[in-house]
């Protein structure tokens, strides 16, 4: 469905349209996202860094900037979202051997579980795209790099 359609609005030019198409776009696919989360009762940025930590390296120590620096909410309060996946069982925090300021942080076996659990989510994420080939998705992460710059 076009755009003018689904707000029932008009645009000053095709960029203004083309933005409010974008971010009406992402709350559509972000809305539908997090109705897969609900199931799981992870918000976006807790599942974001449950899934940062997994992809780190066994080499790599996983720390709070880490964290923030992987995020894809670059505002997110990490320490805050940290904690409460601590609480949750699914992460653990050591202290860091060199700097004792510092924690490495890790997944349980709790985490690994849900995670696993949570493929089903992937596929099910890899579907709000569908109505695209493969063609057209890589055209749109092309232009959307260029829009970021």
């Amino acid at each position: 469905m076009k755009i003018e359609d689904e707000i029932k609005g008009r645009f000053r030019n095709e960029y203004h349209k083309g933005l409010i198409n974008l971010v009406y776009t992402e709350k559509h696919v972000s809305y539908q996202f997090l109705q897969y989360l609900k199931k799981y009762k992870l918000t976006e940025s807790q599942y974001n860094i449950l899934r940062v930590i997994r992809g780190a390296s066994a080499e790599e120590n996983v720390s709070i900037r880490y964290l923030k620096e992987r995020m894809l909410d670059k505002n997110s309060d990490v320490s805050r979202i940290v904690d409460k996946l601590f609480h949750r069982e699914y992460i653990d925090r050591k202290e860091n051997s060199i700097d004792r300021r510092q924690k490495e942080i890790s997944l349980t076996t709790k985490g690994l579980t849900l995670l696993a659990e949570m493929d089903d989510c992937e596929k099910k994420v890899d579907l709000l795209l569908k109505n695209l080939s493969l063609h057209e998705v890589k055209n749109l992460n092309k232009l959307l790099d260029k829009i970021r710059g």
